[in-house]
């Protein structure tokens, strides 16, 4: 099968067309999907690095947002048809263990995500297991469906499971342009709350007012810490998927007791805190891996329903990869970007 193959870490010159590279073989209780669209992550670019301190044996296919169609499937595979357009969940579990069984899938110990412990979506053929199967929502494209899994999954997470997101309440999402960004405005607004987000630049800041964000600022420009606070007295929730550069603001920018939930490092993961300033204001900070396939599921039905709606930005060729990663790593895009694969 034709996939992009990545061949040793470092940049993108290291991600190769192949034409003749071996399609996955399904088991008994897994599917076979051709694949349609993949979505980049942030994630595939750390892996490309080799930043992560999981590294994947080479040679290794990338892409852990995925929609196809059903090519094949095994023999105990119930409910899903050969044909059917669907997306693909895209963390992998053990589906046998007290937190599996207890529908807490991403707490397994076994827990990993297509494209960084297991082959990806940059190919035209990937076998998951059954239980990672999900229908397409109807009303969208390949390519938009290839844009929610990884980034709702993850916001949904962080605002409704760990945050307790409820109407009324003051929330800042940082990099508001980016996929997890208008992901988590989208879901902010839908439980009725006052969004404020950062973004880098002025077309960015209208997108985002245009997607729900009550108050844009500059997170190059403005005080954000400062102009929260005297806006709107702090926030109830904030969502940082920045790390080294924003995590005391965040604390800052929080009421007491007020919670800060975390899930991604993009400008590092070493970070000073001050307990006393967190004790006495009582300050929760949460970590947020991914999420529930169950709650992907009701995601889906929410996006098939029109209320929440995949944000995007280019769609590249399979061909384009490595462009596409230059694209992604340059940080002009507002939402998702896509290779289109077949």
């Amino acid at each position: 099968m034709k996939a992009v193959v990545l061949t040793n870490f470092g940049g993108t010159e290291n991600l190769k067309l192949e034409g003749n590279f071996p399609e996955p073989q399904i088991k008994e209780n897994s599917v076979l999907v051709k694949v349609k669209a993949t979505a980049l992550n942030r994630l595939d670019i750390w892996i490309r690095k080799g930043s992560l301190p999981f590294k994947p044996s080479l040679p290794h296919i990338l892409g852990s947002d995925i929609s196809g169609i059903v090519e094949k499937v095994g023999n105990l595979v119930k409910g899903i048809n050969i044909g059917e357009e669907v997306v693909i969940s895209p963390g992998i579990s053990c589906g046998v263990c007290y937190r599996c069984l207890k529908g807490e899938d991403n707490l397994c110990k076994e827990y990993g995500i297509i494209g960084l412990k297991s082959h990806g979506g940059y190919a035209e053929y990937i076998a998951v297991p059954q239980e990672n199967i999900i229908r397409k929502p109807k009303n969208l494209s390949f390519e938009e469906a290839a844009s929610y899994p990884l980034t709702f999954l993850t916001a949904w997470n962080a605002l409704v499971n760990k945050g307790k997101i409820k109407a009324g309440m003051n929330v800042l999402i940082w990099g508001g342009s980016s996929g997890i960004g208008t992901a988590a405005i989208q879901i902010a607004k839908l439980f009725s709350t006052f969004v404020i987000t950062t973004v880098g630049s002025q077309d960015k800041r209208e997108k985002c007012e245009e997607i729900g964000a009550d108050i844009v600022l500059d997170h190059y420009k403005d005080d954000v810490p400062s102009t929260v606070l005297k806006t709107i007295g702090g926030v109830d929730l904030v969502l940082d998927h920045i790390g080294k550069a924003t995590f005391d603001k965040s604390i800052q920018c929080l009421k007491k007791g007020g919670k800060l939930i975390f899930m991604g490092t993009t400008t590092g993961g070493d970070v000073d805190i001050n307990l006393r300033s967190l004790f006495t204001a009582e300050i929760s900070l949460l970590g947020v891996y991914m999420g529930r396939k169950s709650d992907l599921l009701l995601i889906s039905d929410l996006l098939e329903r029109g209320k929440l709606k995949p944000v995007l930005d280019k769609v590249f060729t399979l061909e384009e990869a490595s462009k596409a990663h230059d694209y992604l790593e340059r940080g002009n895009h507002f939402g998702k970007v896509v290779l289109k694969v077949c």
